[in-house]
Order: structure tokens, then sequence, then C-alpha cells
């Protein structure tokens, strides 16, 4: 009897958990579908003028860097392999006994 009281009470909560996902799954999609026909208020409109960009946009005199951040080259596998071992023979722990595991 028991059992069947918890399997009652499971079910019960699994059901309103649900409801309360499909629920909230609802009201997000109305709220992003719906358009914001209020208009900004001055003080709202200055403010989003005055925003200041993250300073890692900007340059040593302030002003804002309209170039790429980061310029990645292409290399070959066996630069980056070469690279990679350089590092690791320069590591302090590195003995200099190496085995090839080709």
């Amino acid at each position: 009897m028991l059992h069947l009281l918890y399997i009652l009470a499971f079910t019960t909560l699994a059901i309103l958990a649900v409801g309360n996902l499909l629920r909230s799954l609802l009201t997000l999609g109305l709220e992003s579908q719906r358009s914001h026909s209020v208009t900004p208020s001055p003080n709202r409109y200055r403010s989003q003028l005055q925003a200041v960009p993250h300073p890692e946009f900007l340059d040593d005199s302030g002003n804002v860097v309209n170039e790429p951040l980061l310029v990645m080259r292409s290399m070959t596998v066996e630069d980056a392999r070469e690279q990679l071992d350089a590092l690791y023979n320069s590591s302090p722990g590195f003995t200099g006994d190496s085995r090839d595991e080709s």
C-alpha cells in the first residue's frame, strides 16, 4: 500500500513539473516574439549612448580598436608536433630519456 502511495505522489509531482516546464517554455516563446513598443525614456537613451566598451576593446589612448584582437595562422601537424616537442623537452622535469612510440 505504501508503494502505491509513493508512486502516486511522484507521478503527481512529475506531471506538475512537466506542466510547469511547458508553461515556462510557452511564456518564454511568447515574450521573445512580442515586439517591444515601449518608447525609451530620455535617460535610458542617454545611458545607451554613453555606454563604455569593455577595456579589452580599447587601445592605450582609450580609443576603440577596430581590428581583430586575435589572428591565428594555420600550421601543419608537423609544425605543431615540433612546437609541442620543444615545449616538452624544455620542461623542468625532462630527463632526456624519451621513448619513441611511433
